[in-house]
């Protein structure tokens, strides 16, 4: 059994928490919290469980390191403070403690990563003889593991394009994901942080590059593209309220190009209501989203997955299954060697063992 920490509980972390409580070969030894109101809580209480744990949450990150945990699913939001998670990061992974986790994006494909970001998880995985994986939906498995699925059933490809098409009204993160892209901004406004030149790239473009090596493919360049939607009408939902005239729906995309031609293409259509940008590709009817791999080649191969839940909005079953990609990998990071681990360095069938019970 597994002794594991969890660093975090919001929109992610709540649910990998949960799945780690009610797994049989997992141990909860310690959970993080960094908001006040959360510290000194047991466990069940921040996922909405019942029976409690005996596990209370702290702040206190050398407490966490003392317990000696074989490992520590991080998802706490390392994007809009990257240098205090590498730090973070590079304590538990000095002390031997392997680290899942769904934050710091880039690192989906850690071998495409900037030197910045890779050189001391890498300095602090040699030291401390432990592993780092990071996945999740989007980036991770849509631009991974369904692409690679699809890819398979072809004889040649022309072509390759993943894409998320969801409905982002109902997630409750406006802190990052909402001032990012700019849901509520004016034309006249400074563009949203995401699509800076160069930002976009940085978070898509090593799925692009690494698709492109797989591939055997030599790309003439790799550019971002990105196109607004400012609605006529007043939106009110979970994510925002947005004024007429301010920002509602966007598209964005990383286009690896040859020949003048893009070949591999992640693209995002985030909508705040199924109302905005009309023109653009919507999901298939009944659904708010939809995580697409369309390969065009011999044959054409279209690969849709759909995310649901009894009980849970759509966007949070899509938090289930970030959450997913990092839980279902703790046992195999544990006993992989030393490093920064991608989705190559682990067999699919050592994501869904020990998942029925």
């Amino acid at each position: 059994m597994r002794r594991v920490v969890q660093f975090s509980t919001g929109n992610v972390g709540r649910h990998a928490l949960q799945a780690i409580i009610g797994r049989p070969d997992l141990e909860l030894v310690g959970v993080h919290a960094a908001s006040e109101n959360k510290i000194g809580r047991d466990a069940a209480e921040l996922c909405g469980l019942g029976e409690a744990t005996g596990v209370v949450a702290t702040d206190d990150l050398a407490a966490l390191i003392a317990l000696k945990p074989d490992c520590v699913v991080y998802t706490a939001l390392g994007e809009t403070r990257p240098m205090e998670a590498i730090e973070q990061m590079s304590q538990l992974l000095a002390a031997g403690i392997n680290v899942v986790g769904t934050s710091m994006v880039w690192l989906v494909t850690p071998h495409q990563a900037d030197d910045w970001l890779r050189v001391p998880l890498e300095q602090a995985c040699a030291a401390g003889n432990a592993s780092l994986y990071v996945n999740g939906i989007d980036p991770g498995y849509s631009g991974d593991t369904a692409v690679h699925a699809a890819l398979s059933l072809v004889t040649r490809a022309e072509s390759v394009t993943v894409q998320e098409i969801f409905d982002y009204g109902n997630y409750d993160d406006y802190e990052y994901t909402g001032t990012a892209m700019g849901f509520g901004s004016s034309p006249d406004d400074e563009l949203p942080m995401a699509f800076q030149p160069g930002v976009i790239t940085s978070l898509f473009g090593g799925l692009v590059h690494s698709l492109a090596g797989h591939l055997d493919v030599k790309l003439d360049e790799v550019r971002q593209r990105y196109e607004p939607w400012f609605t006529p009408e007043r939106i009110e939902c979970t994510m925002t309220t947005v004024e007429p005239g301010q920002l509602a729906a966007v598209r964005f995309a990383v286009e690896g190009v040859r020949a003048g031609v893009p070949v591999i293409t992640v693209e995002h259509i985030n909508r705040l209501t199924s109302e905005a940008a009309p023109h653009w590709e919507f999901p298939p009817e009944g659904h708010l989203g939809v995580h697409k791999v369309i390969v065009e080649g011999e044959p054409r191969v279209e690969v849709s997955t759909h995310l649901s839940h009894p009980v849970l909005d759509v966007t949070d079953a899509g938090c289930v299954s970030t959450a997913a990609r990092a839980v279902n990998a703790i046992d195999s990071v544990c006993r992989a060697p030393a490093g920064l681990v991608s989705v190559e360095d682990i067999r699919p069938t050592d994501l869904i063992r020990g998942l029925m019970w």
